[in-house]
């Protein structure tokens, strides 16, 4: 926004990454939100507001997935964009955000703006169906939608049908980062750890 850089070092470039070894594209494309303006305020408090949600819900306790699932749908992003010629995908990752907390809470009454009354699995496209009306390109909320899907399919759906299994499994390394080591039931701490544990001395008269 101070104009230090352009958004034409930011964008999604595959040529540049590749041949130029540009690796930062890869990541600065999912933080440009466009210049300061309703569709940028919009997006970033939906960001905020679903991403917290999500990590104190259903991800907390689990650092490590909710970072791996970052990972996971930025990946496959990535890979839409190569085929898609998309330059910027950070609104594509809120909608994929939104999406999963809609579909793991499915029974939560959503209003937008007081206009529309609906159930939270219907508010991707309600804003797909804004983001239109802004005159935005609804493909980049159609990948988000579609990767959050996917994601929501291999992890709470999927490993729960007649023959299924959990193919979402995170990485130790991710664990080993993020998740504090469980507590072993079995340990016996020796005493020197609880000295409010030792007997007193008593003063001698």
């Amino acid at each position: 926004q101070l104009e230090f850089i352009t958004p034409f070092q930011l964008y999604f470039n595959p040529d540049l990454i590749f041949r130029k070894f540009q690796i930062w594209r890869l990541i600065t494309n999912f933080l440009f939100f466009g210049p300061l303006g309703f569709s940028f305020f919009f997006n970033m408090i939906f960001l905020y507001r679903y991403c917290r949600m999500l990590e104190e819900g259903s991800f907390r306790g689990r650092t490590a997935d909710f970072v791996f699932m970052f990972l996971f749908g930025g990946f496959l992003m990535t890979l839409f964009g190569l085929f898609a010629s998309l330059f910027f995908l950070g609104q594509a990752f809120t909608i994929m955000l939104v999406y999963v907390w809609s579909r793991r809470n499915p029974y939560i009454r959503m209003n937008f703006f007081g206009l529309l009354n609906f159930q939270a699995p219907f508010l991707p496209w309600v804003l797909m169906g804004f983001s239109l009306l802004l005159g935005n390109s609804i493909i980049i909320d159609l990948l988000g939608i579609a990767v959050g899907h996917i994601y929501y399919f291999l992890e709470d759906v999927f490993p729960n049908q007649p023959g299924g299994k959990k193919l979402l499994l995170t990485p130790g390394f991710l664990k080993m980062v993020f998740d504090t080591p469980e507590e072993d039931p079995n340990y016996n701490p020796l005493p020197e750890d609880h000295p409010e544990d030792q007997p007193r001395d008593q003063d001698q008269n």
